[in-house]
């Protein structure tokens, strides 16, 4: 296939890019390159991909609406995946209007694209945030999740209403992607295990927030890209249980689907943190804090239907996964 992978020279658009190109596909890569944290970094992704048969670079902002009208006009995509947004619940705060541009305006971009040019499927990252305040673990695709407490939760909500309403005008199969706490190599530098690893190795203190009583559904980035994948090859279908009268949010009566990408076995943050601890060898100085604004205590993902429609279920256990990613920062960061 030929497929359009939106974030292309981002940490999870780059492992899927690999991954597709693996297997045979095409895969046109868009990024906007920004400076959201190190464009050296997401250079050396691209260089990567370059350097393999069937992948094309475009470098272009989502919200840039002529530019994005011409790139599917000149591509003939068959399948997109939108990976590109303004990630981060705390940038969220000081910069709401990074959210809108991409995650927002960006998105209808994408929606636009692939009503007028007959895509076949389109699959795009949401978010475990969107569940905000719910209290009922673990977080289910079937639960209601009206209540977002950061504006990056909030714009991935509507990213979720937005391609229904496409699904529902225009029969367009969308299925859109909850991902739980994506970890691994190659991955962003302003996530903990990232941050954490940094800190300990140059022996500064690592902040803690709301004094370590935090528990993530760490999932390690082959397992999402596996999700994706699987996803991704099952096109969209409407749902013939559904019901305008118990609707269920899951799913639709248009070709419209969504699934959580978690590992369903939620880790309390200091056992990650001791984890990262023993396989750097050092100890790090630890520094507790309240909790941040927008950040919620505990993340844990229910994946039933993910496993029940693809046969799929992240497997890495978090040990493997920190082992794996240990390894990649000391040869890319140290030698």
């Amino acid at each position: 296939m030929h497929v359009l992978v939106t974030g292309a020279a981002g940490f999870i658009g780059f492992h899927l890019s690999q991954r597709l190109l693996a297997r045979g596909d095409r895969v046109t890569g868009l990024d906007n390159l920004n400076d959201y944290y190190d464009v050296q970094l997401k250079r050396d992704r691209l260089a990567q991909l370059q350097q393999q048969t069937g992948f094309n670079f475009v470098q272009l902002d989502l919200a840039d609406r002529a530019g994005m009208e011409q790139l599917f006009a000149r591509s003939a995509f068959e399948r997109v995946v939108n990976l590109a947004a303004q990630a981060g619940v705390r940038y969220s705060l000081v910069n709401p209007h990074a959210y809108v541009d991409t995650n927002l305006v960006g998105f209808v971009n994408v929606l636009e694209g692939c009503r007028h040019h007959g895509i076949q499927h389109l699959v795009f990252a949401s978010s475990s945030s969107v569940y905000g305040l719910n209290g009922t673990m673990p977080f289910s695709v079937h639960h209601n999740v009206d209540h977002p407490i950061s504006l990056y939760a909030a714009s991935k909500k509507a990213n979720e209403l937005m391609a229904h309403t496409y699904a529902h005008l225009y029969n367009m199969p969308v299925t859109g992607l909850r991902f739980f706490t994506v970890y691994g190599p190659w991955g962003r530098p302003d996530m903990a295990l990232f941050l954490f690893t940094k800190a300990i190795l140059q022996q500064r203190a690592i902040d803690i927030f709301n004094h370590g009583q935090m528990q993530r559904d760490f999932t390690y980035i082959d397992d999402i890209v596996e999700g994706i994948i699987r996803v991704l090859d099952r096109v969209a279908a409407p749902s013939s249980q559904w019901s305008g009268t118990h609707p269920d949010p899951s799913c639709s009566s248009a070709p419209y689907r969504l699934y959580n990408i978690g590992s369903h076995r939620p880790v309390q943050l200091m056992r990650y943190i001791e984890l990262l601890e023993q396989e750097l060898g050092q100890t790090a100085e630890k520094n507790f804090l309240p909790m941040q604004p927008g950040d919620v205590a505990a993340t844990y993902a229910d994946i039933d239907d993910l496993t029940q429609d693809t046969g799929f279920s992240p497997a890495t256990p978090v040990e493997e996964g920190i082992r794996r990613f240990v390894a990649w920062y000391k040869s890319y960061y140290l030698n």
